[in-house]
């Protein structure tokens, strides 16, 4: 029978060393120091306030750990090999300050997994809350712009082509809905990041009296995670989080598109200012709205990033694993840096960009997109089927195309040949009567039901959007006001544990 030789290689092996234990070191140092001091400071403040260490001990591992900070500069240090990660170096730092025995008791009653899922939900609070905020932000301008716009009339194109006039609110206001709704996601995959795993160990807690609450409460959580099972293997904090801001980026980028649309040369509906505005190297009659473009593929960028999170959740087992830590965290945050330029450019533009009411007029007549209310006029004031009105507005629209005019300059004439083939008799409509019916502005006054473009349901909807930004800033007030207290708090035991002797 076969023995495998004596193993005589010594931890880490240089390429291991080089490819994952180095880029992870750089990782934690980068983006995580600030949580690793947090979770220890408040780690220690419960081991001493529940008993599980004599507080003449904590006092010493605080004094310890201040000392640390104050002497070692996170951005200087270079991976060597010497511990495994950077949750191991302070502890190597703490041995050689306070002994072997007292050093290596701060990490009573804990784990590197629910260490490291603490640790990354830290991280992910303050990017989640200025990516609110920065969509926040995007909303307020989304909101005003809408207001001051809300009589602006538009063309709403469907499949491409012209279909009906609307205003530039009316359109803005379904992009407000979709954006509140994507901050409302937003905010529920917070509340997941917003449960604390620390005190979960391993797997299945401890056998030592710990007070996981007070730990939550310590680093600004909302609570602590119930099933310590859930809190190492339960990755919904980052799969919720990613596709909040998949979903976010998805949605902005139809937007962005409508916007690239409506500013093409022969469309002309939308005028970026030149302060948006490069011109071409070569052809200097052309104004290019690039913004816009890099709007469009940086969403795209972000929406990638966000799904590359979810794609690396997919099919792992539920455990804890390294798919979800360290290097993957960071990847994700790569989402961050490039859905805050499009939300700052996106919120710039909106407030900026007018639209050419000479353009979109001669659009209207030209596409006579206000044939819909002469037909549904035909019901109303002829007594007409809709199906029968339908053909008469049809054959109008057609012997206006053909004539290359429009319904207002030339559509009357047509629509009364039209009305007599159809009906045998005579229309009751005057020229006024006809004017008016086929003016933009008849069409949107006309619609004035729940939802529509005109000045009536326009008040109600801007009135509940402005309520709902109202009802937003006082959620994101109300955490940060937490937090805050949570970090006083903190740091006003943490004091307290220097202080004893």
């Amino acid at each position: 029978m076969t023995t495998l030789p004596p193993d005589t290689s010594v931890f880490p092996d240089p390429v291991y060393k080089d490819t994952v234990l180095r880029p992870l070191f750089d990782g934690a140092k980068t983006h995580h120091v600030a949580g690793f001091r947090a979770i220890d400071r408040a780690h220690l403040v419960m081991l001493a306030e529940t008993g599980i260490l004599p507080r003449q001990s904590a006092s010493a591992i605080a004094r310890a750990l201040v000392e640390i900070e104050a002497e070692v500069d996170p951005a200087t240090l270079t991976y060597t090999g010497e511990v495994e990660d950077y949750f191991f170096l302070t502890e190597q730092m703490l041995k050689a300050r306070l002994g072997p025995d007292l050093g290596g008791r701060l990490h009573t009653a804990r784990s590197r997994n629910d260490i490291d899922h603490t640790l990354f939900k830290l991280a992910l609070k303050p990017r989640i809350d200025a990516m609110l905020t920065e969509a926040r932000a995007l909303l307020a301008a989304m909101i005003a712009k809408a207001d001051a716009e809300a009589a602006t009339l538009i063309v709403a194109y469907t499949h491409g082509q012209p279909a009906q006039p609307s205003t530039l609110g009316h359109y803005l206001s379904g992009a407000i809905e979709i954006l509140a709704r994507d901050i409302a996601r937003m905010e529920e995959a917070r509340a997941i990041v917003d449960l604390c795993s620390l005190g979960a160990a391993a797997i299945t807690t401890s056998g030592f009296p710990i007070d996981r609450a007070r730990v939550a409460a310590l680093l600004g959580f909302s609570a602590p995670q119930r099933n310590s099972y859930s809190c190492i293997a339960a990755v919904d904090y980052i799969t919720s989080t990613y596709a909040a801001i998949e979903l976010l980026f998805l949605h902005l980028g139809r937007l962005i598109q409508d916007f690239q649309f409506w500013t093409a040369f022969e469309v002309g509906q939308l005028h970026v200012p030149n302060a948006l505005v490069q011109i071409s190297s070569i052809m200097p009659q052309k104004r290019n709205p690039v913004p816009i473009e890099h709007l469009r593929h940086l969403s795209s960028q972000t929406l990638g990033r966000a799904r590359t999170m979810l794609t690396i959740m997919h099919n792992t087992p539920f455990t804890d694993m390294n798919d979800s830590e360290g290097e993957s965290q960071e990847a994700g945050y790569q989402a961050f840096a490039s859905g805050s330029r499009v939300l700052r450019l996106l919120t710039a533009l909106i407030a900026q960009v007018q639209v050419n009411p000479a353009r979109v007029r001669a659009n209207i007549d030209r596409a006579c997109i206000t044939i819909t209310e002469l037909a549904d006029s035909l019901v109303r004031r002829e007594d007409l089927s809709f199906r029968q009105a339908h053909e008469i507005a049809a054959d109008t629209a057609r012997a206006v195309v053909a004539a290359e005019t429009s319904l207002s300059a030339g559509g009357l004439a047509p629509f009364r040949a039209a009305f007599e083939a159809h009906t045998g008799r005579a229309t009751r409509l005057s020229e006024a009567d006809f004017a008016e019916i086929v003016s933009p502005e008849y069409f949107v006054a006309v619609r004035a039901r729940f939802g529509g473009p005109a000045p009536e349901p326009m008040a109600e909807a801007l009135a509940a959007y402005r309520e709902s930004l109202s009802a937003l800033d006082h959620r994101i007030a109300a955490r940060a006001t937490r937090e805050a207290e949570a970090a006083r708090t903190l740091d006003t035991a943490f004091s307290a544990l220097l202080e004893d002797r």
